[in-house]
């Protein structure tokens, strides 16, 4: 299971500005070449614009809410679901690993937060030049939250996602590395976002959450 050996043995705990782990290895060989592979719409081709926020064009802030009905910002989303599991066979596999039992009791002895009646929510990302994320707190529905970074472009290890306190003032950035992750849980002061950076050509990764609403991977 390497997303759990990766958490047991390859993780490391900080405090500042908010409890997170860091990890590195979590993700299969395979994995990586389904996430690179990916086709993930750019933005910049359908003359919409970054608008600091996941939604891109700002449509359907329901989205964000967990409601699937997201408006025009779900063409520029790739959530693994049920319906296109069959293109990412080794994703889902991933998927199984974060609905087992052993994994997901593991992550709550980590955030403090009861997953045994959670889903399991994955979603390809590749954001683009222009992209940026304004400083916030995920929605409380997020009892996890995290990125796992596939950066196999040589592109900046400062493009990895920029940690606030509550003063606003950037702490750190968590690096832009080849298969390495983090995670927290949500909560009033878990300020995050990515501030503008140079991207050459991509910024790829996956988001890793498990949450309250309804999606296709239901924990076991």
């Amino acid at each position: 299971m390497t997303f759990l050996n990766s958490i047991l043995h390859q993780s490391k705990k900080h405090e500042i500005p908010f409890d997170h782990w860091e990890y590195n290895n979590a993700l299969s060989e395979e994995a990586i070449q389904e996430i690179v592979g990916a086709d993930v719409p750019d933005v910049s081709r359908h003359n919409l614009s970054y608008d600091g926020t996941r939604a891109i064009d700002g449509g359907a802030a329901e989205f964000r809410e967990g409601i699937s009905s997201g408006g025009k910002a779900i063409k520029f989303r790739c959530f693994i679901t049920k319906e296109n599991a069959s293109e990412f066979p080794n994703l889902v596999k991933f998927i199984n690993e974060l609905q087992a039992k052993e994994t997901y009791q593991v992550i709550s002895k980590m955030i403090k937060k009861d997953l045994s009646n959670s889903y399991v929510r994955v979603e390809v990302i590749c954001d683009r030049e222009g992209f940026w994320l304004k400083p916030h707190c995920d929605i409380k529905e997020k009892l996890m939250s995290g990125l796992i970074f596939i950066n196999n472009e040589s592109e900046s290890e400062d493009l990895g996602t920029d940690f606030y306190n509550e003063k606003m003032e950037k702490v750190k950035t968590v690096p832009f590395k080849h298969n390495y992750g983090y995670l927290f849980t949500s909560g009033p002061n878990t300020w995050h976002g990515m501030e503008k950076k140079n991207i050459v050509k991509e910024r790829r990764c996956i988001q890793v959450n498990y949450v309250t609403f309804k999606t296709d991977w239901k924990v076991k």
